[in-house]
């Protein structure tokens, strides 16, 4: 979609202007304001410059001064309400011009302290197609640093809410055909059915679309700035016909993990194959462009122990059954570690007991032992095929840990400090766990296009596979793990994470868990304990199968 028409970004909304249209009415508030930027000062003017938040009676005239302006397609008077003129009315211009959008109507509702929500009706028009815009926005007023004046406070998502800065908003053919994507079971996934897939849906379609043998048709979207990130459709005025691409999805296990995330205001989940590395599903709340899900960059908390756990066993310094000592706190260095309120497990418990129960001192006495503080990265990239250059089909953050000396390697050990996962890797690795050899995350077959997928340098042995597997399953049966996995059926196993954020008092809530042939793993932003609220989107989905 590299060619066609531009966008106006205007007051918080999106709007289309069809060149050469007229715009409509609107609903408006209060009376029209007048006087120009943030820059120029008239000479009716007092001389005092007000200051302190703006009225309401300014923040009723302004915007709809700003609001007639737009709707009448005055670029330059809208822009002057704004309190960044040069920046405003190329965007605003751009509205007709590039983005042909027309019969523009604007309905405010009442203000919100200094932000004014409103709609945004319109109509796109191009070469005969026309066809209805709508959506919802705000614009917040402030007071102008050098004038007093109270004005549009400008960002490009004042015209749309997706609207970034340097995008652009352009009606045209678009330079890529669609793409049908399709399950593995053959199942069409689309944007409005499976919200949480629209940014891998636009990713696949500009880097599959063009060989997967459709057309191209009519549409409105946002190009961004960075010419690298998949352009965003908002709107099709005609359909060329769309060529199919084959993805590992599958409907069922998508369904379920789009409903699982919505039930919190920050989430995110993956499941995978182990078998295969096939990505079943990956869903975010809320959808943005950025996809935390297989973008985020977090620790992941006590859900890394399972990586930890792997490379005590192969070190030979623990076994699954064998005696762990999990004291209330243990002291390394300049850290002090303690467990979750404090709690100890009595002597001769064993390793699948601190495990299940998520002793982080049990862990953190083991360092001296293991006498290497780049053994913890060494087990990331040449087991788990962290940090490696995934090609999973779409843009991905492969997971980091660093190698760390001293206390930053101790918090390591429990999921915290310098690690850096997303739920993504974070099934991986249960994955891993699971058959004791890493396969890169795919979400497309290699066979689309012969990608070189990542590779660990050696797998797991069959006995440490089997150690991991049974301590996993102890913490699904009566560990941290038992209550959210009580519903999921099968050969099942889980381990849970808390991870503490600066600046947070809640702690992140993390997840990972398996049954039969599927690995899930979910992170829920300030939902405490990782049983509480990552446990049951992670058990929602593996119900779901895949």
């Amino acid at each position: 979609m590299r060619s066609g028409a531009r966008v106006a970004v205007v007051g918080g909304a999106f709007v289309l202007v069809a060149g050469g249209i007229g715009y409509g009415a609107y609903s408006v508030l209060g009376e029209t304001a007048g006087g120009g930027g943030d820059g120029t000062r008239s000479a009716s003017e007092s001389s005092e410059v007000k200051t302190g938040p703006p009225s309401a009676e300014e923040i009723a005239q302004t915007s709809k001064g700003f609001f007639d302006a737009w709707a009448a397609g005055d670029a330059k008077g809208a822009a002057l309400l704004t309190n960044n003129e040069s920046g405003a009315e190329p965007v605003l211009s751009s509205y007709g011009e590039d983005a042909r959008i027309g019969k523009v109507k604007i309905t405010p509702a009442p203000p919100v302290g200094t932000k004014v929500p409103y709609t945004v009706e319109a109509t796109v028009t191009f070469q005969g197609k026309s066809k209805p815009l709508s959506y919802a926005s705000e614009l917040t007023v402030v007071r102008g640093l050098t004038t007093g004046k109270a004005l549009v406070d400008w960002e490009p998502a004042v015209v749309h809410p997706q609207l970034t800065e340097g995008a652009t908003l352009k009606t045209g053919e678009s330079s890529t055909p669609a793409i049908e994507a399709v399950d593995r079971n053959g199942t069409v996934l689309t944007k409005e059915k499976y919200p949480s897939l629209g940014p891998a849906l636009d990713t696949l379609r500009q880097k599959y679309g063009e060989a997967s043998g459709g057309s191209a048709g009519i549409e409105t979207w946002i190009e961004p700035a960075d010419a690298s990130q998949p352009d965003v459709n908002l709107l099709t005025l005609a359909k060329g016909k769309p060529g199919k691409v084959q993805t590992t999805l599958d409907a069922n296990a998508q369904a379920a993990a789009e409903r699982a995330v919505k039930k919190y205001a920050q989430a995110s989940v993956v499941a995978v194959k182990p078998s295969t590395g096939a990505i079943r599903a990956v869903a975010n709340n809320p959808v943005t462009e950025f996809n935390v899900a297989l973008q985020g960059k977090q620790a992941p908390g006590s859900t890394l122990k399972i990586m930890t756990a792997a490379m005590l066993l192969e070190k030979g310094l623990v076994t699954a059954n064998g005696a762990a000592e999990c004291p209330p706190d243990v002291r390394y260095y300049t850290r002090t570690i303690e467990n979750l309120g404090r709690f100890s497990l009595p002597d001769g418990s064993t390793f699948t007991q601190s495990f299940a129960k998520s002793c982080n001192t049990a862990f953190i006495k083991m360092i001296d032992d293991v006498d290497d503080d780049s053994a913890l990265a060494k087990e990331a990239r040449e087991v788990f095929g962290i940090g490696l250059d995934w090609k999973t089909g779409v843009v991905t953050s492969d997971g980091s840990v660093p190698e760390e000396v001293e206390g930053e390697a101790a918090a390591q050990y429990i999921g915290q400090g310098t690690v850096q996962m997303n739920v993504l890797n974070m099934a991986s690795i249960t994955a891993t766990a699971r058959t004791g050899t890493f396969r890169q995350p795919i979400i497309v077959p290699q066979s689309l296009d012969n990608r070189e997928l990542a590779t660990a340098s050696r797998s797991l042995s069959p006995s440490v596979v089997q150690q991991l597997n049974t301590m996993m399953r102890a913490t699904a049966a009566w560990g941290t793990g038992a209550k959210a996995m009580a519903s999921v059926g099968g050969d099942k196993g889980a381990k849970t994470g808390s991870a503490e954020v600066d600046g947070q008092d809640t702690s992140n809530s993390w997840f990972t868990g398996f049954s039969d042939d599927l690995a899930a793993a979910a992170v829920v932003q300030t939902g405490g304990h990782g049983g509480d609220a990552a446990g049951p989107v992670v058990a929602e989905v593996l119900r779901a199968g895949g």
